[in-house]
């Protein structure tokens, strides 16, 4: 079982940035591919970034050249680097670690406001 804390959320104003920390618990960090998701109200819930094991990155087209993903596997930490926010950028941030076969866990989210 994999437990996922996200943290770092909250209010910023357009044009600001946020920085999301995910700790995951367990030594199998290093063995996934780890990801941030958003979902708006009455929106699904779509892909934000990815991370692979090896630090190759993919990401939605709504934030590309705005946000990064990294990951500290030392410390079981992805980080999602939020800059130059946008009012459309609120959302809920799930934090998803997959280790394929099935085996795919979500923290609880944290809540990012932008005020225009």
């Amino acid at each position: 079982q994999v437990q996922l804390v996200e943290s770092g959320g909250g209010l910023v104003q357009a044009g600001g940035s946020l920085r999301l920390p995910c700790a995951a618990s367990g030594s199998i960090f290093r063995l996934a591919i780890m990801g941030w998701y958003r979902q708006a109200p009455g929106s699904q819930r779509e892909l934000v970034a990815t991370i692979t094991i090896g630090g190759r990155t993919n990401y939605g087209d709504s934030v590309k050249g705005r946000f990064a993903i990294s990951r500290d596997n030392a410390k079981n930490t992805v980080y999602l680097q939020m800059n130059s926010l946008k009012p459309e950028d609120t959302a809920g941030y799930y934090c998803n670690c997959n280790l394929g076969m099935g085996r795919d866990y979500w923290g609880k989210g944290t809540l990012v406001t932008v005020s225009s």
